[in-house]
């Protein structure tokens, strides 16, 4: 995960890469990225689970996951899961640690 400086500061979105970051990711391929949302969706379950649970448990459990790849990325790509219908959110999803995701009800 990226190194970020703690802050006591809990307005603050965490939704904003690196100029570094925004070039790696820009390089990630169709096949990276639904490996990615698939590690996501494999989080989550019909329960509401915070964000920030359903991106470290992603990323944990990805063997082969592309290097140099931030914690805010996966986050953004929930934040896509979610607009594409697949996922539910309550919560402001520019803010991981205070939002919530599940499975959509059908």
């Amino acid at each position: 995960m990226a190194s970020r400086l703690p802050t006591n500061n809990d307005d603050i979105d965490d939704t904003e890469l690196s100029l570094a970051e925004d070039a790696r990711v820009a390089k990630l391929s169709q096949a990276e990225l639904a490996l990615i949302d698939a590690a996501l969706l494999s989080q989550v379950s019909d329960d509401w689970r915070k964000v920030a649970r359903v991106v470290g448990m992603a990323m944990l459990s990805m063997q082969d996951r592309p290097s140099g790849v931030p914690d805010v990325f996966f986050a953004k790509r929930v934040g896509l899961l979610v607009e594409s219908g697949q996922l539910e959110s309550q919560g402001d999803l520019r803010r991981m640690r205070f939002t919530e995701v599940r499975r959509r009800s059908v």
